[in-house]
């Protein structure tokens, strides 16, 4: 029946003796360290840095800087987060960026307004996240789809662009090259856009089944759903808010490339990972999003400081993925023995506190329809 709360098929779990508080207390430190720890490192890596890279590093004229590097990585990072979240890894990030771009300067050379040119680029988010949520939907695999998205799109762009940058767009200073009260527009632009993110996440039911299609996207079917509506809406904050990225580098640089940044996804998919959300979904947050790409835009200051060639931070953002992904895998794991589903029907798997929250609220909608 439709009355019947989704939590009831969805795994929820309990501590192993209820009145034992001592491994009550190393559940929530468990819990606190996946989830919290990456606040913890940031404000150690910064200590750190500050000392060993004095000093510069701990400056105002640096944090600016840090600021700077570190929206462009939020801003993917969180178009990552939006499809991790439903669900599923969009691997065509930096497609969708570069089409945004490509088609929103193409406009814009063309005589149109700036809002014209905006308008645009997200248009052709939209566009782009609905075809891998349909082609998703149809029961194909969602790597594979992006995947090869990515690289359509890559060929696409430099057909829109004639195979060459497109220079010379400077009716996007607002958002990139200048600053409001000392702060850089990129970081004005982070700060809308993760605000809303986590408005939308967080305050709205629409959110709410978003998370919960990403934890259990049968249970939610149970209870009446779509599951595949919003997991197409999940592509579609996806795509929209790389294309946003894409206009947000235009912006700064002056100038939009045909071609896709692959850098660019690992450094988002780093963020992603180090956030504590796994990439499977259904958990996470996007402060700590955020914060994920604060470390990476953090390490890196602090080596080109140093004087530290290119190369090495590139190594240091892969090892900090695997890391990343290792930690929460463990971190998973050692939750997960502590706590005894109380279903048949559980998962091996705890899920995440959004989707235990907003997925009876998916239940009373379908009942009250």
């Amino acid at each position: 029946m439709a009355t019947r709360s989704i939590s009831q098929s969805a795994r929820t779990v309990t501590p192993r003796a209820v009145g034992d508080d001592t491994q009550s207390s190393s559940v929530r430190a468990l819990v606190f360290l996946r989830d919290r720890g990456i606040i913890v490192l940031w404000l150690f890596l910064v200590l750190v840095f500050s000392i060993w890279a004095a000093p510069y590093f701990f400056s105002l004229a640096n944090a600016a800087l840090v600021a700077n590097a570190a929206a462009l990585t939020a801003i993917f990072a969180a178009a990552v987060a939006f499809g991790v979240l439903s669900g599923a890894l969009d691997l065509s990030v930096p497609g969708s960026a570069t089409m945004g771009s490509v088609v929103g300067a193409t406009v814009l050379t063309a005589g149109a307004p700036a809002v014209v040119g905006i308008a645009a680029a997200l248009a052709t988010g939209v566009v782009i996240g609905t075809v891998n949520g349909v082609l998703v939907q149809r029961g194909l695999n969602p790597l594979v789809v992006t995947i090869g998205m990515l690289t359509v799109l890559g060929g696409l762009a430099q057909v829109v662009a004639g195979g060459v940058p497109i220079n010379g767009i400077t009716q996007l200073n607002f958002m990139g090259s200048i600053s409001y009260f000392g702060i850089p527009a990129p970081v004005i632009v982070v700060a809308i856009i993760f605000l809303i993110g986590t408005l939308f996440l967080t305050q709205t039911r629409a959110g709410g089944r978003l998370m919960a299609v990403g934890t259990n996207a049968e249970a939610v079917r149970r209870v009446g759903v779509s599951a595949n509506k919003y997991r197409i809406i999940g592509f579609i904050l996806s795509a929209t808010v790389a294309a946003v990225g894409g206009l947000t580098v235009t912006a700064t640089t002056t100038q939009a490339s045909p071609n896709p940044s692959v850098a660019l996804l690992f450094s988002a998919l780093t963020a992603v990972a180090l956030s504590g959300m796994p990439l499977t979904g259904g958990r996470g947050s996007l402060p700590r999003v955020l914060v994920g790409a604060l470390i990476i835009a953090t390490i890196s200051s602090a080596l080109v400081i140093k004087g530290v060639p290119p190369y090495v931070a590139t190594i240091v953002t892969g090892v900090l993925l695997v890391a990343a992904l290792a930690f929460d895998r463990v971190m998973s794991s050692a939750v997960a023995k502590r706590l005894v589903p109380t279903s048949a029907s559980a998962d091996p798997e705890p899920v995440g506190p959004p989707a235990i929250d907003a997925v009876p609220a998916a239940a009373t909608t379908a009942t009250e329809r």
